[in-house]
């Protein structure tokens, strides 16, 4: 009977694993768009029936999509990501509140600048969940690289 418990969290474990692999795809980019300055973009695509939150998910929503960047002082970060996708804003009853949510691919972009004629890598984190009409996976981690300058 314990053996049977035990296989039955591994597999419920594993589940949970894959199904988060495919809620959502995570890639990041670079691309220069003028002298020593460059657009950092991270992009999720996120599978059918799931939603991503957005940053400013809602003042009532406890996990919006957090991105943070490792300090490197060859770069010059410039403000906060902007997100490029369509922004859905909708009253979720389980909630009580109004959240704010991307479904099928959303880009945050982040504008950064060299500080000389370098070639480094901006690295940092992204924290999300993603939730479908009748669950959240538990919350995740896309870690992430891009090389720029040269």
């Amino acid at each position: 009977m314990r053996s049977y418990f035990l296989l039955l969290l591994v597999t419920i474990g594993f589940s949970t694993l894959q199904a988060q692999d495919k809620a959502v795809n995570w890639t990041a980019n670079a691309r220069k768009i003028d002298n020593k300055t460059y657009e950092v973009r991270i992009v999720a695509e996120i599978g059918n029936n799931w939603h991503l939150y957005s940053q400013n998910a809602g003042p009532d929503m406890p996990a919006p999509t957090v991105i943070s960047f490792n300090r490197n002082p060859l770069v010059l970060v410039n403000g906060k990501p902007k997100e490029v996708g369509k922004l859905i804003t909708k009253k979720e009853a389980a909630l009580d509140a109004v959240v704010n949510y991307y479904e099928q691919r959303v880009e945050f972009v982040q504008v950064v600048k060299l500080k000389g004629k370098v070639k480094t890598n901006f690295t940092g984190k992204v924290e999300y969940t993603v939730c479908n009409n009748t669950r959240c996976l538990p919350p995740a981690d896309y870690d992430f690289t891009v090389n720029i300058g040269g």
